[in-house]
C-alpha cells in the first residue's frame, strides 16, 4: 500500500468520525469498497469463520495473508484487526505490527483483552503494547 493510503488514513482519523465496515473476504472488501466507504477494517471472527474456525483460532501467518489479500483488492486504507498481535511481550507486538505493515495495511488494532488470563490488560501494559506498535516517525 502506497504512503498515499496510509496518509488518507491519517487524514481520514484527524477529521473525526466515519464509518468503517468489516469484511470479511475479498469479495465483501471489493463490495464496501465501490459502496463508498473511506477505510475498511478486518473482523478477526468474520475471517475465522470463512475457514471454518472461532475468533482468535487464525494464525499470525493466516491473518497477514487475509491482509495482503485486501490491501491489493481495494484502494482504499485497511485497518487490521490484529486481536493481541500474537504476542505477550511488546517486542512481539512491535514485530506483528511490522509485518501488518509490510501486508499494504494502513493500520491495525490491538485488543486489550487477554484470554488465557481471563481479563482486560492493565491500562499501564496496554499503553505500553500500544506504543511499541507504533512505526518511528
Amino acid at each position: 500500500m502506497s504512503r498515499d493510503v496510509r496518509d488518507r488514513f491519517r487524514e481520514l482519523q484527524a477529521a473525526g468520525l466515519f464509518l468503517m465496515p468489516n469484511p470479511w473476504d475479498v469479495a465483501s472488501a471489493r463490495l464496501l469498497a465501490t459502496m463508498g466507504f473511506p477505510a475498511l477494517a478486518t473482523t478477526s471472527s468474520g475471517h475465522a469463520a470463512t475457514l471454518g474456525r472461532d475468533d482468535q483460532q487464525v494464525s499470525r501467518d493466516e491473518l497477514l495473508a487475509h491482509a495482503a489479500a485486501l490491501a491489493t483488492a481495494v484502494d482504499v486504507p485497511i485497518n487490521v484487526d490484529a486481536e493481541r498481535c500474537f504476542a505477550g511481550a511488546s517486542s512481539g507486538v512491535a514485530d506483528t505490527a511490522r509485518q501488518i505493515a509490510d501486508t499494504g495495511a494502513a493500520g491495525c488494532s490491538i485488543e486489550d483483552y487477554d484470554p488465557p488470563a481471563g481479563r482486560i490488560d492493565d491500562i499501564t501494559v496496554a499503553t505500553e503494547r500500544v506504543a511499541a506498535a507504533r512505526p518511528p516517525v
